[in-house]
């Protein structure tokens, strides 16, 4: 009788150590490598504290699940996150033992600890090149020789740096693994490093702090008494069922992580679907870096848009994984159409994600993308233009400015439950646009909801800074001028609101209280959008001066990019007082809600 299921206790130095040719694999389905330093970090904590304990008893590092079924192939189940990262400090532990062993002088009494490191450095390049202890003194006088030895490979379709941990394991030394590794862009200093270099550097930075005989100390420790049990499985069809019920790492497995293992599993052609899987996953990852969306978010927007299309309108949504796998399991039969359709939204958001519109809307609240994405989801990404973006941005804009100054919560229900039903007639392409405004338009102009008085007053007494980017875009329109604005821009205060001088602004406004004083620096009228590198320049500088200097002097207002900034060179006054900043905030005030309320 076949076997199924074996767990073995083993030490994790002999789990690591496979023959000749067999490797580790990480399946397709599997999630990409993403432990950060605070798991490496526990991971150390829990070596150092058991190796400082001194106890005979080997410590535990919980389970691994292996597939078998190919005797060359250990396929990991679970547990690929700990195994990538035991190979990533053994490797740094090699690189380090290789950095002190020829410190180490050749006396008699340094010799037993030599030779310690010397064993240890043996049995990690055993494990991490498949090397027989004949072969290693040629591995050391010619590193290059463990170049193409793979013991690692990920086939993952989630995993956009596959090759990143041969690329440190065959590198001579740390400088070495620095050279070769991806450089993630528009990245600084370790954040241009993927999950497996900064880990390993981790590791690398802790063992520096080693001498020869604290190194030789963690060494046997580490290869001699830390252990895990590996379960290893002889059927392929257990491994997805394993995969979805199973994580002992501790790190729980995403909606995105089980539901794309679902599709993987239900894919007629797996070669294709890891390509277009692979196609969608590097897209999206690009999105999550420019803060748009991830995985789980082009998920989530795909369900809300599938449920206004069967007309649900309840606004108590289900989670992901639950729609997915149970509600709506139909969606994972036809693995290829959902890879178009998440495609499709994913698409969108890299097609609109630098319009003024969209940004202007986000500043405000995240949960706009769900009901944007829906809207455009009708349109294919060629049809998207700057009238349709602005159009549907405006709308939905209109209603989370109402939710930035009210006391409400988004789950209220003038503001979900109506968004809820407005979202079966956004996906909808037979309802126009019209349609769908004078919706906003009638559910925005119900005094039940809202009375523009009291939408002033909240105006008024408002200190954040969403309304000053608005504000920027409405006197634009206003103007007949272009809007934008850059990902670096600053909130300028007119009158200053801190800086050394600010006693002497204080009282040359008239105000005495503090707080009074705080609060009328931070009305909307008194703040606008400036230039970053002009704005920390100008300071406490009085008002005149700012009207006069210009932003290529970074110190003035004249040339600025944004207009009202740009306009305050003409005012006809060359001191701003309290009686101004009320002035600025009564004409935001009223543009704002000339602009709620369709007036």
């Amino acid at each position: 009788m076949a076997k199924n299921i074996e767990p073995t206790l083993k030490l994790i130095s002999t789990y690591l150590q496979l023959e000749k040719s067999a490797k580790f694999v990480i399946p397709n389905y599997q999630r990409a490598y993403s432990w950060g330093l605070d798991q490496c970090d526990k991971l150390w904590q829990d070596i150092e504290a058991f190796r400082t304990s001194e106890s005979d008893d080997p410590y535990f590092f919980g389970t691994v699940i292996v597939d078998v079924s190919d005797s060359k192939t250990f396929s990991l189940i679970d547990g690929q996150q700990r195994t990538t990262t035991f190979l990533l400090l053994l490797k740094a532990l090699l690189v380090r033992l290789n950095e002190v062993i020829p410190k180490i002088s050749n006396d008699e009494e340094s010799e037993p600890l030599k030779e310690g490191l010397k064993d240890n450095r043996k049995k990690i390049m055993g494990i991490l090149y498949q090397a027989e202890a004949e072969d290693i003194p040629a591995m050391i006088k010619n590193p290059s020789s463990m170049q193409g030895i793979v013991i690692l490979e990920n086939h993952s379709i989630n995993e956009l740096y596959k090759d990143e941990v041969a690329k440190i394991l065959a590198a001579v030394d740390f400088m070495d693994a620095e050279k070769h590794v991806a450089k993630l862009p528009r990245k600084q200093r370790d954040n241009k490093y993927t999950h497996h270099f900064r880990n390993f550097k981790f590791f690398y930075k802790e063992l520096e702090k080693k001498d020869g005989s604290e190194l030789n100390g963690f060494a046997k420790n580490f290869l001699g008494k830390c252990q895990i049990i590996e379960i290893r499985s002889w059927e392929v069809a257990q491994a997805i069922t394993m995969f979805n019920s199973l994580n002992s790492t501790g790190m729980p497995l995403s909606d995105a992580d089980i539901i794309s293992a679902q599709m993987y599993s239900k894919s007629e052609d797996k070669t294709q679907f890891n390509t277009e899987w692979e196609k969608i996953n590097h897209l999206v990852h690009e999105l999550s870096h420019q803060k748009m969306v991830d995985m789980n978010s082009v998920l989530q927007q795909f369900m809300y848009i599938q449920r206004a299309k069967n007309n649900e309108v309840d606004a108590s949504t289900p989670g992901l994984r639950r729609y997915y796998t149970e509600i709506n399991s139909a969606l994972l039969d036809q693995p290829m159409q959902l890879c178009a359709d998440l495609l499709k939204i994913a698409d969108a958001w890299d097609a609109i994600k630098t319009h003024p519109m969209v940004k202007l809307l986000l500043k405000f609240n995240e949960n706009a993308k769900l009901f944007l994405a829906s809207y455009v989801y009708r349109y294919d990404v060629a049809q998207l233009t700057d009238a349709i973006i602005t159009d549907i941005c405006e709308c939905l804009l209109r209603l989370f400015v109402l939710l930035e100054l009210d006391d409400t919560a988004y789950s209220s229900a003038k503001y979900k439950a109506f968004l809820f039903k407005e979202n079966i007639r956004l996906v909808d392409a037979e309802i126009d646009f019209n349609a769908i405004e004078q919706d906003f338009n009638q559910h925005i102009g119900n005094e039940k909801n809202w009375r523009s008085e009291a939408v002033a007053e909240a105006i008024w007494a408002y200190e954040k800074n969403a309304l000053v980017y608005l504000n920027e875009y409405l006197y634009a329109k206003e103007k007949g001028l272009p809007f934008d604005f850059a990902d670096n821009v600053n909130i300028e205060h007119i009158m200053p609101s801190s800086g050394n001088n600010i006693t002497s602004i204080q009282t040359d406004a008239g105000i005495e209280d503090k707080e009074e004083f705080k609060a009328l620096v931070n009305q909307v009228g008194n703040k606008i959008l400036l230039e970053e590198n002009i704005n920390k320049s100008i300071g406490n500088q009085w008002f005149k001066t700012k009207k006069q200097k210009t932003v290529s002097e970074k110190s003035g207002y004249k040339d600025s990019q944004y207009h009202i900034a740009a306009a305050l060179q003409h005012y006809p006054k060359d001191v701003w007082e309290k009686s101004d900043i009320e002035a600025a905030t009564d004409k935001a005030t009223q543009r704002l809600i000339d602009f709620i309320f369709m007036q």
